[in-house]
């Protein structure tokens, strides 16, 4: 009988001076998901879909800039509250939550993923904590 590893689940956050309706816009659509969803000015994003609603699916593709390397990130909701909550299934089967609270004219991100077993957890968390302050610089410098 086999038996399931609990993964370890990571947490990040970040305020980001904007009200919750441009956070949930800008967090959301793939126009804007382009030009902030890397880790590192070296990395890029050339081409996001977003079908936002429980069912839907999402993919992005994430490159060096160099050519060097590549991947596909994506996965399914499972459930949108909009402009407060998103939950969603990577392809690898991991969970992702995402809250977006809103704090007088800021909003605060929370969001917690499920560790994958390939890279250490600090290392994880770095990066999407890189890519969720690269999020709050994009967003606030609009």
């Amino acid at each position: 009988m086999e038996t399931m590893e609990k993964k370890a689940v990571i947490t990040i956050e970040a305020i980001i001076n904007a009200p919750v309706q441009k956070v949930w816009e800008y967090w959301t659509k793939p126009e804007h998901i382009t030009q902030w969803n890397s880790a590192s000015p070296d990395w890029h994003t050339p081409h996001a879909e977003n079908d936002l609603r429980a069912g839907g699916s999402f993919s992005s593709r994430m490159e060096a800039k160099d050519g060097s390397f590549g991947f596909d990130f994506g996965g399914i909701y499972d459930v949108v509250t909009p402009s407060e909550y998103i939950e969603y299934t990577l392809g690898d089967t991991r969970k992702v939550k995402t809250n977006f609270i809103v704090q007088g004219d800021t909003t605060k991100v929370v969001e917690s993923f499920e560790a994958e077993d390939q890279n250490s957890v600090e290392m994880q968390k770095g990066g999407w904590q890189a890519i969720l302050d690269n999020f709050k610089n994009y967003t606030e410098a609009r």
